[in-house]
């Protein structure tokens, strides 16, 4: 019994480490968790090592500051795939699809990859066939640059350092593409990750302004026209801002 006691505070403590990562700070160093949880250094090293083990937190080599791990993500994944949330964005992707008439999908970035996470798909005959739980790389589609261009620089840089990064994508002309996407507010990827695809993707924006999602118009190539794009636009950045709101309610 007294062991079992034991295993539930250590749960409990563990679980009181992830939540000082629930605020707007990114990064947290040992004495700055051990005073937020109120547990000595000694004790919260043991732990946030464990975390460290199963992925739950990493640690910066440089700065020695810990941060929330992938396997946090992939948790995350798994809520945006919640009914509860396709109750939320579902209506609204649907009547964006109506209103552009081409497949719309939502993207969570899920380690150094995004996943399709809601999808609706176009009524045209000829459309983006759309899978849910798809992954691809974030340096690959404008889903891709959206999520990129709003995350930390320090986790942009990890995934341009990444060994699968491509030699023949030129790492200074992406860092641009991310300061543009940035400065427009959207991402356009033409024939990126398949041939004859076209996408737009503009950000989904959570509490303290943190993207949360990539809300993305995709279709065949020949159909993204200048005069479709600029009518995309709008329309995809008005559906995000509803979404927005609903998720911060």
């Amino acid at each position: 019994m007294e062991r079992d006691k034991g295993t539930v505070r250590a749960v409990e403590r563990a679980l009181d480490i992830l939540l000082c990562f629930s605020g707007t700070e990114m990064e947290l160093g040992l004495s700055d968790i051990a005073k937020k949880v109120g547990l000595h250094k000694s004790t919260v090293h043991r732990l946030l090592a464990s975390l460290e083990s199963k992925g739950f937190i990493r640690r910066h080599p440089q700065t020695e500051k810990y941060r929330l791990g992938w396997s946090v993500l992939e948790l995350v994944s798994n809520v945006y795939q919640s009914d509860d949330l396709a109750s939320i964005v579902v209506p609204e992707m649907t009547h964006l699809r109506d209103e552009v008439g081409e497949t719309i999908s939502l993207y969570i970035r899920a380690g150094k990859e995004r996943i399709r996470t809601q999808a609706v798909e176009s009524n045209q005959p000829v459309r983006r066939v759309a899978n849910i739980g798809q992954r691809f790389p974030l340096y690959i589609g404008a889903s891709g640059k959206v999520l990129l261009a709003w995350a930390d620089p320090l986790f942009v840089q990890e995934v341009m350092n990444d060994p699968n990064w491509p030699k023949e994508l030129s790492k200074s002309d992406f860092k641009n593409k991310l300061a543009q996407t940035r400065e427009n507010g959207y991402a356009i990827s033409i024939e990126e990750r398949e041939a004859g695809a076209a996408a737009l993707a503009v950000p989904i924006f959570g509490r303290d302004n943190q993207i949360v999602a990539a809300l993305s118009i995709s279709g065949p190539v020949d159909r993204f026209t200048p005069e479709a794009v600029k009518r995309f636009i709008p329309a995809a950045q008005k559906t995000a801002t509803l979404i927005g709101k609903m998720l911060t309610r």
